[in-house]
């Protein structure tokens, strides 16, 4: 009998840059031209019908007259495309082109497709490299720092997925203007996530300036932008791997997803957001870490970004109730949730630990006697 080590030691720097402007089709191009992507010729445009016309086939263009072999693949738009199937539809469509390990995947959207797109980067070919093209407010919140890429199932969101790191993220602000007010209201959400998490300027600058950011004034719309990437990446850079700190992002999604999920997805992701954040900063006030008037605060805020913040009476509550089990917080059968202290700082139960366990009456309670 006889052993033999494998000895694998990494150093990887997944440095990466976001781009913030405004029309960043041209930037992209010579960025592949100055060798962002290696030598690589061949790209795999990924993304949804929505999106297609309006900048995925500008993009693939703008390849095709530099002299790269591209396509775009598309799926309907929506969370109800984000699943293992979608995936593997792309994948066979790719296989079916002669798309290889020696390509590349360029993801034009939101959340949905820069999800999944980086999670299918990440398996093609045992990896490829990729980047971001983000067009919604909610992806330049959720999505361009961090390196999460996943897929949803029945049973669950987001438990089905990798780490893996772009080459470069571009979050074009113009695009926000072809976006349906709806969409904009609900990238809102994670913004104001991130005031609640961790900067109580931010949060009074929303306050202040919501009239401007909803008529996406220049000015405002990069400061946001610029701001949802700071605090996430001071989050990111200290827990690539969602070991501990990472956790403090979930703020708002244990009752969110759930409710997300219920819905059918008739909700869209930060109107479900929303609703969830209400039920943490009522759980916050019921264990003391915040104000009545920082909960009241934090309400008036999203509702003033025009987002819900009552439980549709569609969604059957026990149900709601049942559904919180799927969240990947959860640890041996027990709730756990990200909870605020005060407004700009989430509460540190113990060291490294910032998910605390919930027994399943105290989250009933709260969830019975939300509007």
């Amino acid at each position: 009998m006889s052993t033999f080590q494998v000895e694998l030691k990494r150093v990887v720097d997944d440095t990466y840059d976001v781009e913030i402007g405004y029309g960043l089709q041209d930037r992209l191009l010579e960025d592949l031209a100055a060798g962002l992507m290696g030598k690589l010729r061949k790209f795999a445009v990924i993304t949804d019908d929505t999106v297609k016309e309006l900048y995925a086939e500008p993009i693939l263009r703008r390849l095709l007259d530099a002299g790269y072999e591209a396509d775009i693949f598309s799926f309907p738009a929506g969370e109800k495309s984000k699943t293992r199937e979608v995936k593997a539809q792309v994948e066979d469509e790719m296989l079916e082109k002669e798309y290889r390990r020696d390509c590349g995947v360029i993801a034009v959207g939101g959340g949905v497709v820069t999800d999944l797109a980086g999670f299918l980067a990440g398996t093609f070919g045992r990896g490829v490299p990729f980047l971001n093209y983000a067009t919604t407010l909610l992806a330049a919140a959720d999505a361009s720092v961090g390196g999460k890429t996943a897929v949803d199932t029945p049973r669950a969101t987001n438990l089905i997925g990798l780490f893996n790191q772009p080459r470069k993220v571009y979050l074009d602000i113009e695009s926000w203007k072809t976006l349906p007010k709806r969409q904009i209201i609900s990238g809102l959400a994670e913004t104001i996530k991130h005031a609640c998490l961790a900067d109580r300027a931010f949060f009074d600058y929303l306050n202040e300036h919501m009239e401007e950011i909803l008529a996406l004034e220049p000015a405002a719309c990069e400061h946001i932008a610029e701001t949802n990437c700071r605090i996430k990446y001071e989050v990111v850079m200290k827990d690539e791997r969602e070991s501990g700190l990472r956790e403090v992002l979930n703020l708002g999604h244990t009752v969110g997803r759930a409710i997300e999920t219920l819905s059918d997805y008739r909700l869209l992701h930060g109107e479900a957001v929303s609703i969830g954040m209400v039920a943490e900063v009522d759980l916050a006030l019921s264990m003391g870490l915040v104000t009545k008037e920082e909960r009241d605060a934090v309400v008036e805020l999203l509702r003033k970004a025009g987002l819900p913040v009552e439980i549709p009476e569609y969604i059957d509550r026990e149900q709601l109730v049942k559904k919180l089990y799927t969240d990947k917080k959860v640890r041996n059968g027990r709730l756990r949730f990200v909870l605020q202290d005060g407004i700009g700082s989430i509460k540190e139960f113990e060291p490294g630990v910032f998910a605390a366990p919930v027994e399943e009456e105290t989250a009933r309670r709260i969830i019975m006697q939300m509007a």
